[in-house]
């Protein structure tokens, strides 16, 4: 028997055994092409390749093995670690009393809760949650040091062979089980060999004696008694003891024409079976054949696939020897970085160095209209506002992060669960840096505009950035400095623009001033600020009034903001579309930098007709519903 044996993949063993079986010869790497390592049941991931191979040469060595975990978002605001898959031989409730045992030592840092959501449904599921602030990476780190989450396995293969403890290698372990199995198949083979001749025997001794059934029945009813009956059936019809005394406990029921049908179809049976069976104790060649497919049959019916993953990754700092590798910060540094809004709400993190660009993805994905940007650092703030005029101050620390050169908004997490405090008929119209000092313009549905100055946010978590009037709200947010433009077009097509050094900057408490002269039932739907130098456009949709929402996807128009003369503030502004019959309003507008982008209601891509359209003009059928517009990366 075997100690400190590790678990296997039957599907692998059994392809390295029939390998050895055909060619004796093969080398321990020929072996391991089939068998690369242990298969673990509960998963995880082996470290280093180079213990294994020392346990297959000699029978002794160790290997480490790690958890299989992935950091994911529990919520939008908290990333947490969760545990799928164990080192073999530890169980969840160790893993969470070391947990304890370290954060009360202060061994591990970053963690603020540890749950066991293990089922029968889903299987193994611990789930570590991280303190704000923490690096993920680096709390996992700590974890693999000081926890059972990456443990070792020392290998030694002590097994009696004839009766004599050895220590094997893989090449000497699959000798030894196949030589036990060759031995079992051969006599196993024999015993079927000698049972198979006795039948036939006895069915050819049968078959004389229902040809001559008649001559049978007289012979014995003349003998005198049964040992006078057997010698006579010997002398009579020539036949063995054996297959005499199963004559004369024949019962007559067998004595039917179709039991000589049956009898001579098992006769021919045993002789192919008898055949066969001398075959294989003659040939060994056929013998290990056997064997092999034997083996072969078992992997079909129960092997599984490989469940342990294998790599050549260093283990743990604690356990790495030699130079000891430099543990990750802790900490996520307060490093400079974007904070991205999508039109559809999603928010992720761009770690990017000041000063570089982020780059624009080749290709179109999911959210990828960009409804704000603003440069911050990762522990500093920034503010969101919401249609309500309220600015809530937020941290990008627990936001994704997406690489700079792939920026994906679909990873993003919706921003009104990330900020936890706006309700469902309240709106985050964009994003503005709290550390800027370019003002902050806003505009609203009934057409006031107002510019906050820079500097004016008090430590609070919420602050009111303009006093809203009855039944009003904030269509739009954006920095804009004295050089730029602010525009407002409204639900009746009209579109203004003017200059921004026109609305002075006002204090927190203000009502802001007239910004666009709005016609009877008509309201601004769109209202930002367009910097000197930025090539911009504008874009437009109007549906008939008569249908339902999102029955009709409506005419689109994409147009140059050049097209569009200024006019004074206050002022009713110019016409930006020209309405069908059937049209009474604009559903959508957004006026911005080019390319322009626009998303389904789910984020998905739609496209826009080629800009370069009159400003004026009535647009072009689309083939889809556009949920929203936005600039590009």
């Amino acid at each position: 028997m075997a100690t400190n044996m590790a678990p296997h993949n039957l599907i692998e063993v059994v392809a390295a055994a029939r390998h050895l079986l055909e060619n004796p010869d093969a080398t321990l790497d020929d072996l391991m092409a089939f068998v690369p390592g242990p298969d673990l049941p509960t998963g995880g991931t082996i470290l280093g390749l180079d213990g294994i191979r020392e346990a297959y040469a000699t029978g002794r060595g160790s290997f480490r093995t790690r958890a299989k975990v992935s950091v994911e978002q529990l919520t939008p605001r908290k990333a947490g670690l969760v545990v799928t898959e164990l080192p073999y031989l530890v169980g969840p409730e160790k893993v969470i009393e070391r947990i304890k045992d370290g954060v009360g030592s202060k061994k591990l840092s970053g963690i603020s809760d540890v749950t066991d959501l293990t089922d029968r449904k889903h299987g193994l599921r611990l789930v570590i949650e991280i303190k704000t602030g923490f690096n993920p990476h680096a709390v996992l780190e700590q974890l693999y040091r000081f926890t059972p989450l990456e443990d070792g396995f020392s290998i030694n293969n002590v097994a009696l062979v004839d009766g004599k403890p050895q220590t094997l290698g893989l090449k000497e372990l699959l000798r030894v089980y196949l030589d036990h199995r060759v031995e079992v198949v051969t006599r196993r083979s024999r015993f079927r060999l000698a049972r198979r001749r006795e039948r036939l025997h006895l069915v050819e001794g049968l078959l004389v004696a229902i040809l001559d059934i008649d001559e049978v029945i007289q012979v014995i009813r003349s003998s005198d008694d049964v040992a006078q009956a057997r010698a006579r059936l010997m002398e009579v019809f020539d036949l063995s003891q054996p297959q005499t005394d199963y004559i004369l406990e024949l019962q007559l029921r067998r004595l039917t024409r179709f039991s000589r049908i049956d009898l001579e179809a098992e006769r021919d049976r045993l002789r192919a079976e008898i055949e066969e069976l001398e075959a294989v104790l003659a040939d060994p060649a056929r013998l290990r054949g056997l064997v092999s497919a034997e083996l072969d049959e078992v992997a079909e019916r129960f092997g599984t696939p490989r469940r342990t993953l294998l790599t050549e990754a260093p283990p743990s700092i604690a356990t790495a020897g030699g130079a000891r590798r430099l543990a990750p910060v802790l900490e996520i540094v307060d490093a400079p970085c974007r904070v991205v809004l999508s039109t559809t709400g999603r928010l992720v993190r761009v770690d990017l160095e000041d000063g570089v660009e982020l780059a624009r993805p080749a290709r179109r994905s999911k959210h990828d209209a960009v409804r704000s940007l603003v440069a911050a650092t990762t522990r500093g703030e920034v503010g969101a506002v919401t249609s309500r005029g309220r600015l809530v101050r937020f941290s990008p620390v627990d936001l994704p992060v997406v690489p700079p050169n792939s920026v994906q908004l679909a990873a993003g997490a919706r921003v009104r669960d990330y900020l936890g405090v706006v309700d469902k008929k309240e709106t985050v119209l964009g994003l503005v840096s709290l550390t800027a000092d370019t003002p902050v313009a806003l505009g609203t549905r009934q057409g006031v505009v107002k510019r906050v100055a820079p500097g004016a946010y008090p430590a609070r978590p919420e602050v009111e950035l303009i006093a809203l009037k009855p039944g009003d709200e904030v269509v739009g947010v954006a920095h804009a400095d004295d050089e730029s433009e602010l525009v407002f077009v409204t639900t009746d097509a009209r579109l203004l623009r003017f200059a921004a050094a026109t609305v002075r900057p006002q204090g927190l408490g203000a009502s802001g001033m007239a910004g666009i002269n709005l016609a009877p039932r008509a309201s601004a739907l769109f209202f930002d600020a367009i910097g000197p130098h930025e090539d911009a456009v504008v874009v437009t949709i109007s549906t008939p009034a008569d249908v339902l929402p999102g029955s009709d996807p409506g005419r689109a128009k994409v147009s140059s903001f050049a097209e569009f003369p200024a006019k004074g503030r206050a002022t009713g502004g110019v016409r930006a579309h020209s309405f069908l019959k059937g049209e009474g309003a604009l559903t959508l507008a957004w006026a911005g930098p080019a390319p322009v982008l626009a998303v389904g209601p789910d984020g998905s891509v739609r496209s826009l007709p080629e800009p370069g359209a009159r400003r004026d003009a009535s647009g072009t059928p689309l083939d889809a519903v556009v949920g929203s517009v936005g600039r590009a990366l």
